[in-house]
Order: C-alpha cells, then structure tokens, then sequence
C-alpha cells in the first residue's frame, strides 16, 4: 500500500472532495484521482462516493480514514526520529478558528513556515469542532476555555475578555449590575453557553438568554455594535471599539475567570518535534 494514497484519501476526507483536496496538496486533480482509485482497489472497497458537490465517505471510509490517518502521523513522528536535529519536514496540519486565527495566527504561521522551508504548513480556518484524531490533524488551536477531553493540552497565551453592550443598547435597557440581573437582558451567544464571573473567592455561573445567536465572534461584535444585547466577548476582538466608545464595559466589578489560547494533540505518549517547535514558536510569539 502507497503511503502518498493513504495521505492523499485522508487530505480529501478532511476538505470533502477531489478538487479542493489537490489544492492543498499542490497536485493535479488527476493524480488525486488516481491515488484514489488505486487505494480502493487495492482494499477491494469503496471508501468515497463521488457527487456533484464533492466526494462523501462511505461507511468503509469512514471506518478507514480514522486508521489512515494515524497511520500518516506515526509517519511523521517516525520520519522525525531519524532525524531528530534536523529541519523539519513532512506535513503539519492545524486546525484553528477563524476568529483569532486569520487575524492573530496568520501571520505566525507565516513566519513558521518561512523558517522551516521543507515543512508543508496545512491550516484549516474553521468554526466547527474538529476532531483532530479523526480528521488526522497533528494539532489544533483552541481559545477560551477548555472542556475536558483525552486530548494533551498546551497554554500558549493567557485570554482576558469582558462583558460590553452599545451605548443605546445602554441608553434604552440599562446596565447589568449583578450577574443576577443579567436574566433581565438579552445576551449574544454563540449557543447555550454559561457565563461565569468572579465574586471575590468564588465563581458564579449565569446561564444567559437572548434572540441572537452566532458561531462566529465577528459577528456577535456587529450584534452588539447594532445595540441587540450584551456580549462576553476576549479583548482582542474589543479593544478597538473600547476605546472609540463604540461599546461599554458593563458589569466590570465581576470580572470573567481569565481564559487562554491552548495548542491541543492527540495523547501520543511523545508529541511530533515539528509540534513542540510550533508551540515554543507560538509562546515566543504570542507568550
């Protein structure tokens, strides 16, 4: 069995069809193709199902693409055990929100790549929860607060964020004093989130309600531009509107617990080198 058929089926599971696929990988849709008709033939079973719209799983490959793409990451560490001090090499694919990613770590990545030229540098810019294990990603960036999960997980950077709301969202409803009264308010959410506050030594949790919700942080900012509610929201998506008065800080005597930017891995017992130079890069960067 090819290696490069293994990785090319696992890279066209993760973007969902040939074309989109052979551009990550800088190949011809053809050879993509190729790769994986020789893979199924050799298996002796479908593993995709070719639409119109791309490429789905069948229910082999769905079964296939978890141990493919271990297989492609034991690759690697494999290859980084020859040659422990050298540049390098292989494949390092990130998943990372687009959020803070495209402004914040874009540029970082940049600059890795730039600095590791044999290392192909994949990064997929998502708001959906990806399953990193599965999808055959090495690592993903994480920001905020961290559910439990059999996942290794690093801090990079410490997160600050804190509750705001328009100044005619202010003027026609008033200002929460309380967590207590913020069940009176309409909040922006992503989904069913809780809010947590600090109160001298202990934590409170408010499970807010609202109207407007959205996956995505830029767009609960022009929710909250637009006077709909109030909105936790990190710092760094704020700032700029805290200082032109755009939005006001509203409870800020019961602070949000302190949050961070996480690189998370598989539990390998020993993670990639190309993943331990990512994180001292992104400590250095982001530190």
């Amino acid at each position: 069995m090819d290696f490069e058929d293994l990785q090319t089926f696992v890279e066209v599971a993760a973007a969902g069809g040939v074309s989109p696929a052979a551009r990550r990988l800088g190949v011809a849709k053809s050879i993509v193709s190729r790769r994986l008709l020789r893979l199924e033939a050799e298996l002796g079973t479908q593993l995709l199902a070719r639409t119109t719209r791309g490429a789905a799983l069948t229910e082999a490959g769905s079964t296939f693409r978890e141990y493919a793409a271990r297989i492609c990451v034991e690759m690697d560490m494999a290859r980084e055990a020859i040659f422990p001090s050298g540049e390098l090499r292989g494949l390092l694919r990130i998943a990372a929100p687009p959020t803070f990613g495209i402004t914040h770590l874009a540029p970082i990545l940049a600059e890795f790549a730039q600095r590791h030229p044999q290392l192909q540098v994949h990064t997929r810019y998502s708001d959906r929860f990806v399953d990193i294990v599965a999808e055959g990603f090495d690592c993903a960036i994480r920001v905020g607060y961290l559910a439990d999960s059999n996942l290794i997980a690093r801090r990079i950077a410490p997160l600050h964020g804190r509750l705001v709301a328009s100044p005619s969202y202010i003027a026609q409803h008033g200002a929460p004093e309380t967590p207590q009264q913020l069940t009176a308010h309409e909040a922006l959410m992503q989904g069913t989130e809780s809010w947590r506050f600090i109160d001298g030594e202990k934590t409170i949790t408010v499970h807010p309600q609202g109207r407007f919700k959205a996956d995505n942080g830029i767009a609960i900012v022009s929710a909250a531009l637009a006077g709909l509610g109030i909105a936790a929201l990190p710092d760094f998506l704020i700032d700029e509107h805290l200082r032109s008065g755009a939005l006001i800080q509203v409870m800020a005597g019961y602070p949000a617990p302190e949050g961070g930017i996480y690189v998370v891995r598989p539990s390998a017992q020993h993670p990639a080198r190309k993943i331990r130079v990512l994180i001292d890069f992104l400590i250095e960067r982001l530190g």
